[in-house]
């Protein structure tokens, strides 16, 4: 029997506008999104009286067509039309809002601006980075229409235990921009693709992208006060246009209009070498800036919902950047929850790591809540339920939270305090060993209830000095950013070893580079989950300057020559990197216990000093030991070999007595950077045996690392 060709209702126009056919729409979801013949438009307003969809062609400088809102397609405060025929690839769209124009209420609607969808999932207007755009254009930022139709096929996110993370910061553009990128496209996600390799041999298993949400480069942008012809630019990203939507400029293909699927492609092949995929989030302030900032999308949409007002209707600043998104309001909570879902599910995005998140735990009066509804709402979110959450617990108001943040079981941080400690400990300041041994526990201190885990352990990342500057600049020297060396931090504690900036002192350079190997031991035998920054592995320098902000120029990028030229200390990173992916003992869930709870004889973790089970604990000392046990690896779950790990931060050699193993056991070296290569460090599992298992001299300013397992035939070649 022949079945019947029965239309849907909710198919057929119901209104005509022009030569536009079009019926109510659906309130959710909020955004453009396609319905069988046509377009669902829907934006949420509180305040607005009016609203009139704006239709472009592509890159036309003049409105294909506008079309108001009928009243009878308002659902509550949500304007919704659906909008027949369109041609789908050729369509770019925003919405004009009417309503009061009365800042000192909170109210600034302008319906003579055409205002960017907050959901819009592709932004038009700035398809290729650096290309001046038409300051006359009269919709600068344009919305787009993107199909989700890419075919991942089996990828998922990777779910990688946290614990077993190595990350590694770094800035989409900058990292193959530089003409020693050797690759197609520079500056691209499908530049970036082709560096995999790369970040495989180096033993990384989750990259952290520093924004990638759509954002104006022009944003500031103003004359280089050094070098004619070249502007400083908005380049970390800092200062998000829309949330939803991929920077169109960090994609070869945008002027095709295919930047979304080029990301969803990077992703695909990060996960295929094993590679999670983090981003940086800003949800703590937009791009439109204060009240004299521009009119972009959330100002002329509703003010009032989505910042946080003074009761003169002046935006509060505690992003320090001129404005405070809303969180906690419902409507804007929801946004962000929509947002990270999307990401979650279309991008299948592993993780994420928020700019200045205790902004989000601020009330709309700005005060810190004791249970933020959206950090919990993220903490719960059956969607992102596997992510990663990762909070920067800071912000530009004085709010510090590092140990205190909301967690729910769920979150970790950016561990400022371990930047800070580590910093002052590898300097030898006196008085930093009590606080060094709580770092390397994975900051017990901070975490006693949440383990090692909830710490992302740094002693670098894009925001201060780069691991080098930190060994050769005593001082900041950002006179190059125009701002007479006034912005960023000034307590770097950091030290030249002896001369400020490059030398050609022999003695200077090589306490340099053993300087970054300490701090690369230091890293990545501490608990908690390490992060490296972008080319600190080949010593990359921001010649001093520790707010690199503004610059799109070899300040920031990766020089792969390097590679070559500092391969002695890209071998010991990596090396490090795989000793640490080999030994479960370097990564555990849970703190010690600082006892043998296995049986083994030994503690799970003890301390020592020069002498063997003493620790100095003193003021003035500069030197700590410890051993793990192997039994006791991932809180007994696992085996592993004996850790032994000696750093000495006074500033001559010193002999160490070393602890005693089992007896079916011997002290291997592991790493020593005392030494030049090829001795500096060994592959793991085959390190030699030490002729002398009672004692070992640990150079000035050095660190050592030990293995206690059965004797072994040493065979690695250099």
């Amino acid at each position: 029997m022949e079945m019947p060709n029965i239309q849907r209702l909710d198919l057929n126009p119901t209104h005509t506008y022009e030569e536009f056919k079009l019926r109510p729409g659906k309130p959710l979801p909020f955004g453009a999104t396609f319905v069988p013949g046509g377009v669902n438009f829907s934006i949420y307003s509180q305040h607005a009286t009016h609203c009139t969809l704006v239709l472009f062609e592509r890159g036309k400088t003049e409105p294909l067509a506008e079309i108001p809102f009928p009243a009878e397609f308002t659902i509550g405060n949500v304007f919704a039309m659906v909008v027949f025929g369109l041609d789908y690839e050729n369509t770019e769209y925003g919405f004009r809002m009417d309503g009061p124009f009365d800042p000192t209420n909170g109210h600034r609607f302008d319906a003579s601006n055409i205002l960017l969808d907050p959901y819009a999932k592709a932004v038009g207007g700035r398809s290729t980075w650096g290309t001046p755009p038409d300051w006359n254009d009269i919709y600068q930022h344009r919305g787009q229409l993107v199909y989700d139709d890419f075919d991942w096929g089996d990828d998922h996110a990777l779910q990688i235990p946290i614990e077993d993370i190595v990350v590694y910061e770094l800035h989409v553009r900058g990292f193959t921009r530089h003409p020693s990128s050797g690759v197609r496209y520079p500056g691209t996600f499908a530049a970036l693709r082709a560096k995999i390799p790369y970040l495989k041999a180096l033993g990384i298993n989750c990259v952290e992208l520093m924004p990638v949400y759509e954002f104006d480069e022009f944003e500031n942008s103003r004359p280089h006060p050094f070098k004619e012809g070249e502007l400083l630019m908005n380049y970390w990203g800092y200062s998000t246009l829309c949330f939803f939507a991929p920077k169109a400029g960090y994609a070869a293909t945008a002027p095709h209009g295919m930047q979304v699927d080029e990301f969803k492609t990077l992703i695909k092949e990060l996960h295929r070498n094993g590679i999670e995929v983090w981003l940086d989030v800003v949800f703590n302030h937009t791009a439109e800036g204060n009240e004299r900032g521009p009119s972009i999308s959330f100002r002329g949409i509703d003010n009032k919902t989505y910042y946080m007002l003074t009761p003169e209707g002046y935006y509060f600043n505690f992003s320090g950047t001129g404005n405070t998104l809303n969180c906690n309001n419902p409507i804007v909570r929801n946004m962000v929850l929509d947002c990270l879902r999307y990401w979650a599910s279309e991008y299948h995005i592993d993780g994420f790591r928020f700019d200045l998140a205790a902004i989000l735990g601020r009330d709309p009066w700005g005060a810190p809540m004791p249970n933020p509804p959206l950090l919990e709402s993220l903490a719960f979110d059956p969607i992102l339920a596997k992510c990663k959450l990762v909070a920067e617990a800071w912000d530009a108001g004085g709010l510090y939270q590092v140990g205190t943040f909301p967690a729910y079981g769920r979150w970790a941080e950016w561990n400022g305090k371990y930047r800070d400690d580590m910093r002052r400990f590898l300097k030898s300041d006196e008085g930093m060993v009590s606080a060094a041994a709580q770092r390397i526990q994975g900051s017990p201190d901070l975490y006693a209830w949440r383990g090692p885990t909830a710490s992302i352990n740094f002693l670098t990342c894009h925001d201060g000095f780069t691991l080098y500057d930190l060994v050769a600049y005593n001082g900041k020297h950002n006179e190059a950013n125009g701002e007479n060396n006034q912005d960023g931090a000034n307590d770097n504690h950091s030290w030249n070893c002896g001369w400020e900036g490059p030398t050609d002192d022999p003695e200077i350079n090589a306490l340099r580079l053993r300087q970054m190997k300490n701090a690369f031991v230091l890293l990545l035998v501490s608990q908690g989950v390490p992060m490296i920054l972008m080319g600190d592995e080949v010593a990359r320098t921001q010649h001093g300057n520790n707010n690199t902000y503004c610059h799109d120029n070899e300040l920031t990028w990766f020089n792969w020559e390097l590679e070559q030229q500092n391969g002695e200390l890209l071998r010991f990173a990596t090396q490090m990197i795989a000793f640490r992916h080999a030994h479960p003992a370097l990564r555990n869930r849970e703190h010690f216990r600082n006892t043998d709870y296995m049986g083994s004889g030994y503690a799970d973790i003890t301390w020592h000093g020069t002498q063997a089970w003493n620790a100095d604990w003193s003021n003035d000392s500069r030197v700590i030991a410890f051993m793990l046990c192997g039994k006791h690896a991932k809180n007994g779950s696992m085996s592993d070999d004996y850790i032994y790990v000696a750093i000495n931060a006074y500033w001559d050699a010193l002999p160490f007595a070393l602890p005693g193993l089992p007896t079916d056991l011997v002290w291997h070296l592991f790493a020593n950077t005392s030494v030049p290569r090829p001795g500096d460090i060994h592959t793991p599992g085959q390190e030699p045996p030490l002729d002398d298992q009672q004692h070992i001299l640990v150079g000035g300013r050095s660190a050592i690392v030990l293995v206690g397992k059965p004797a072994t035939t040493h065979t690695e070649h250099p």
